[in-house]
């Protein structure tokens, strides 16, 4: 009785062990694309990440997300682990510029090709670059706030900005877009800006709560990405400044549609992720099939308003948003 219950489990552990070699060996004949973000809490990258994942399934190639967390260590390990799990290519939106170098030398040191989305590089080889033109969105969100301070009587009232990491080559450009629209509008009283470190709503909570102590008769405020924006709004409520502060913003989430025709945001330049993502890919994919594709390809950003957001909102949904990539 013992001798046969010995050989049923016998051939239990047989059978187990044959399944999951055959397993390791299917994952291993396929063929993986990776795409490296530097962190899944925000809408935005989880968007552009479904772009990439839509263009690799497309190709019949396994796809896989590996969140950096915005410290630079785990973007070395999560590149090394891409590279010992044997992708075929990595599409990256860095930490920061600074840090992307390191990352584009250990890759070509591996042979795996990378694309580079939306952050930007100091350096380095690397297939194409997409991104959103960030110095016009930001142009156009600063030429729309200016305009909508204008009709309330507001001439070169006082300003602020919570920005992006400006060792970002897109924060430096959505920085800088932003103060030459409201300069030539007639706009140069800048009392404060803020650099953001956890891109998280109680951060900008905080940042607006600091300005508005030490600025209370401030007009106007640009918050350069997504989810904190609602933390600076959440500010300007508790505050009881809501209406008395004009608020643009950046990249685009569900929320900000009923915030357009509310007019609590004045404008937002709504990148285009999923978009970014999938032109990721398809770049990645044509070195792969041995072709050159841009070193630089450019995704228009939407200006949005109360004026333009049903008109523009179907789009939005997708390439926005991202909900037909679900």
């Amino acid at each position: 009785m013992k001798t046969t219950f010995k050989r049923i489990w016998q051939c239990i552990l047989a059978q187990v062990l044959i399944a999951t070699l055959l397993s390791i060996q299917v994952h291993a004949s396929e063929k993986l694309i990776v795409y490296i973000t530097p962190g899944l809490d925000l809408p935005f990258w989880r968007t552009l990440g479904s772009g990439v994942k839509s263009i690799a399934e497309a190709n019949a190639f396994r796809y896989e997300v590996m969140d950096s967390t915005n410290n630079d260590d785990k973007q070395i390990a999560n590149v090394k682990a891409a590279i010992a799990k044997g992708a075929a290519g990595i599409v990256i939106s860095p930490t920061d510029s600074k840090s992307a170098v390191a990352v584009l030398s250990l890759a070509n040191q591996a042979k795996v090709p990378v694309v580079i989305a939306d952050i930007g590089t100091n350096g380095g080889d690397f297939v194409s670059y997409v991104k959103a033109d960030n110095y016009k969105g930001a142009y156009g969100v600063g030429a729309a706030l200016a305009a909508a301070m204008k009709e309330k009587g507001w001439v070169n009232e006082p300003f602020a900005l919570c920005t992006i990491s400006l060792s970002r080559k897109n924060g430096q450009d959505r920085t800088n877009g932003f103060r030459d629209a409201m300069k030539e509008a007639g706009f140069t009283n800048e009392v404060a800006l803020k650099q953001m470190q956890t891109y998280t709503m109680e951060e900008t909570y905080g940042f607006v709560n600091e300005i508005l102590k030490k600025n209370p008769k401030l007009r106007g405020l640009f918050i350069e990405v997504d989810k904190p924006t609602l933390g600076a709004l959440n500010a300007l409520k508790d505050q009881h400044k809501t209406g008395e502060v004009m608020v643009g913003s950046f990249d685009g989430i569900p929320e900000f549609v009923d915030h357009l025709k509310s007019g609590s945001i004045v404008a937002v330049g709504m990148q285009q992720p999923y978009l970014i993502g999938s032109k990721a890919a398809e770049a990645l994919f044509s070195r792969l099939a041995g072709q050159t594709p841009p070193k630089q390809i450019i995704v228009p950003i939407l200006i949005a308003t109360n004026k333009n957001i049903l008109e523009l909102l179907p789009t939005a949904n997708k390439t926005v948003f991202g909900n037909e990539s679900k």
